[in-house]
């Protein structure tokens, strides 16, 4: 049962250990599973391994050593750059390495390891999971227990209302709705800025977070994805802002923000630099002239009787005195390099120190505000960015570092990805919030993305007709952008319902959950090559699909360079044109899970200019809201058959 409110912290604890430990389950056995139950080919086929790769050491980078793995016929994956791989020989289950990719290309996959990789001929890589998410999940559910938590769990349990107070601010930048949210988002305890599309929410709360920059205040600004934390940073490149993470998963363009990279730049890190070359020298001193202390040549010496042994002379217990000599000197030279390596932290600790305590802004995903840079660190307010997109647990993380928290999201679009299953996981803390204390929510009223006879349905299917387009965009079309008219996609009309009627089949794969219509597919392929021949751009044009089966058979048949994507790898973007194919179509007239309207919401608020949908109506009607949109397209856009 979901739960909204919460008897007291234990109740609050069990329920979300209980959920943590699930999805930690179901994520690692998803992909432990399959590589038991496939053959490397068929997982290869999946795009979660690539096998045959060969190896080459590229160099260092912080920390990290880089490890290039190629082939000349890469085949499709699913690996992409801050993803937690397996190396292997061939055999993961077996004996395999974590390493996680830093870059991917036409022909290669690069990785940053901690560790030396192992040599081989040939490599295999494996998509798989990283258990410290969980952990620090874990972590921030134990300090709400033990009433750590800076945030009150009052609030959290859902027995008091958030403070909510008013400030006299203002930003030019922003318009009258937003402005709204910027005067309760300084004081108030606790605020939810929700941004339906295209109502500038990541705008509105960079605004936001700039007046309490002004208020000289400590600030951590948190999203649960890497893209979505470097959304936020563009708009705020100005200031003295620091990012926390892996420097394989933050955005090129911002690297100069990161804290590895901020540490090096100071003019204290030359010190440690020459530290590092004689700890180098060393080791290699170490290598060339000693003998490591192994237990076989030990013999169960201690270092202590070691070097007492050296000193006079002396061997034991078939220990030659050479080797004794040669152990001794072996441990000196440790000792030497461990006391270097504590003189090169202190230093690295203290520049850390300093950038974290100078920075306006503090910058990380949900997971790396628990990290070790940000432990026992405490903020004034922290700000959670596409809030409604993470699990309660994963927002637990930042939001116990500040008293104040202010969320940006969307509920009623895409919730949070998990693989449990378990509806539970499914209500982030922003939409348990909107449903506890209203008086705490402000939705934004102004979208500047489409054209307003696109806006309409969503605005009233899903927003309570809040939602209004800015003058300036109402009546965009794709005439603007010089395409020519054609009656086959409907003139220059913003909506278009394609009614398949029942003659494009949905069909399914041998062994797959997903599906796919290839009559559909082909109707879209010819939609989209009369666009460009009519002088659309590639750019402008997306295609939305729900089916992984449906994207990847579409991307096979359609040879234009366009975006062809699930709706979740759409969210949060936008096109001048999309076309969404919904390719359920069947005499029993299920949906299956398009019957998720905040899918539909996400799809069909992509497009600025036009919107063409493709669909069995007789199917899709036997939902609501899908059966309103017709009716909607009916009246307001162009119903037509496809042919």
């Amino acid at each position: 049962m979901i739960k909204y409110k919460f008897k007291d912290e234990n109740e609050y604890y069990e329920y979300f250990a209980e959920l943590i430990e699930k999805e930690r389950k179901a994520e690692m056995e998803f992909h432990l599973e399959e590589i038991k139950r496939l053959s490397g080919v068929e997982r290869q086929k999946r795009g979660r391994a690539v096998l045959g790769l060969r190896m080459r050491f590229v160099g260092e980078f912080l920390d990290f050593k880089i490890y290039r793995f190629n082939r000349n016929n890469m085949p499709e994956h699913q690996i992409k750059v801050g993803d937690i791989v397996l190396v292997s020989k061939g055999e993961p289950l077996k004996f395999a390495q974590e390493a996680t990719v830093s870059a991917v290309g036409k022909n290669f996959i690069e990785v940053y390891s901690k560790e030396p990789i192992f040599r081989s001929k040939l490599y295999r890589l494996d998509l798989y999971v990283n258990d410290i998410t969980f952990k620090r999940m874990l972590k921030a559910l134990e300090g709400v227990k033990n009433k750590e938590s800076r945030f009150s769990n009052e609030i959290l349990l859902g027995h008091k209302k958030p403070q909510i107070e008013e400030a006299d601010v203002f930003s030019e930048n922003l318009n009258e709705s937003q402005n709204k949210a910027l005067k309760f988002s300084i004081n108030s305890e606790t605020f939810l800025i929700h941004g339906p599309p295209g109502t500038g929410k990541t705008t509105t709360l960079a605004e936001v977070i700039k007046k309490h920059i002004e208020l000289k205040k400590k600030i951590l600004v948190s999203a649960d994805s890497n893209v979505a934390v470097d959304n936020i940073m563009e708009k705020l490149k100005d200031y003295n802002i620091v990012r926390i993470g892996h420097p394989a998963k933050i955005e090129s363009s911002l690297m100069k923000y990161s804290l590895d990279v901020k540490i090096r730049r100071d003019k204290r890190y030359k010190e440690v630099e020459k530290i590092i070359k004689k700890i180098d020298d060393l080791k290699y001193l170490q290598e060339k002239r000693t003998k490591k202390p192994t237990p076989a040549r030990r013999r169960g010496m201690s270092d202590e009787e070691i070097l007492k042994l050296a000193k006079e002379g002396k061997g034991k217990r078939g220990v030659k005195a050479e080797w004794v000599r040669e152990m001794a000197e072996w441990i000196k030279i440790q000792q030497k390099i461990n006391k270097l390596y504590d003189e090169r932290n202190k230093i690295t600790e203290e520049i850390m120190e300093d950038i974290l305590n100078n920075a306006d802004a503090v910058f990380a995903t949900n997971s790396g505000a628990g990290s070790e840079f940000l432990e026992g660190k405490e903020f004034d307010v922290v700000f959670l960015d596409e809030a409604a997109q993470a699990m309660e647990p994963s927002t637990l993380i930042p939001l116990i570092k500040a008293p104040q928290a202010i969320f940006a999201g969307d509920h009623k679009q895409l919730p949070p990805t998990i693989l449990s299953n378990d509806e539970r996981l499914r209500i982030s803390m922003f939409e348990r919030f909107s449903h506890l204390y209203s008086d705490a929510l402000h939705t934004l009223e102004i979208q500047y993305r489409m054209n307003e006879k696109i806006n309409n349905f969503p605005s009233c299917e899903f927003y309570e007709c809040k939602v209004k387009t800015y003058e300036k965009i109402k009546n965009i079309t794709i005439k603007d952008l010089g395409i020519k008219d054609d009656e086959f996609y409907g003139g220059f009309e913003p909506y278009v319902f394609f009614d398949t009627q029942g003659k494009f089949l949905e069909a399914v794969k041998k062994g797959s959950p997903s599906k796919y219509n290839p009559k559909e597919a082909e109707f879209v392929k010819e939609l989209v090559d009369r666009f460009i021949l009519n002088g659309a751009k590639e750019e402008h044009i997306g295609v939305i699909t729900p089916y992984k089966d449906h994207e990847e058979y579409m991307k096979k048949i359609i040879e234009h360079n366009i975006e062809i994507k699930s709706v979740d790898g759409f969210q949060g973007r936008e096109k001048e044109i999309i076309i969404v194919s919904l390719v359920r179509a069947n005499d029993k007239e299920e949906i299956g899970f398009l019957s998720d309207i905040r899918r539909l919401n996400v799809a069909i608020t992509r497009p600025k200019r036009k919107l063409l949908i493709i669909g069995d109506a007789k199917t899709l009607s036997s939902n609501k809201t899908y059966a309103d949109l017709i009716q909607y397209v009916k009246k307001n856009g162009i119903y037509k058959e496809a042919v």
